[in-house]
């Protein structure tokens, strides 16, 4: 059984991981994105490169904080929900702005 740290870190590697993907996607596909360095951060687009940076720094921070966490059903359970919750919540932001 995974401990609460474990757990935490797993649902926070998960979150990190999602939030890479649109970053990379759209940057590598050549289109700008909001990002937390563009005005309005989150809201307005930031370049193609800065998404490529800004998903390369998730998935890193990612590796960080999932290193040395327990693979077990539980923190398996927590890596999913973390990465769910924050692509559900993303989608509705997103959407609602785009």
């Amino acid at each position: 059984m995974a401990g609460v740290s474990h757990l935490v870190r797993a649902t926070l590697g998960g979150a990190l991981l999602a939030n890479a993907i649109p970053h990379g996607i759209n940057g590598i596909s050549g289109r700008s994105f909001p990002t937390p360095f563009a005005a309005p951060p989150g809201v307005g687009l930031s370049a193609p490169w800065v998404n490529v940076a800004w998903s390369s720094l998730n998935a890193m921070a990612a590796a960080l904080v999932l290193r040395g966490v327990r693979r077990d059903l539980g923190t398996g359970i927590a890596f999913t929900a973390g990465a769910t919750g924050t692509a559900v919540a993303l989608s509705r932001f997103f959407g609602a702005e785009h």
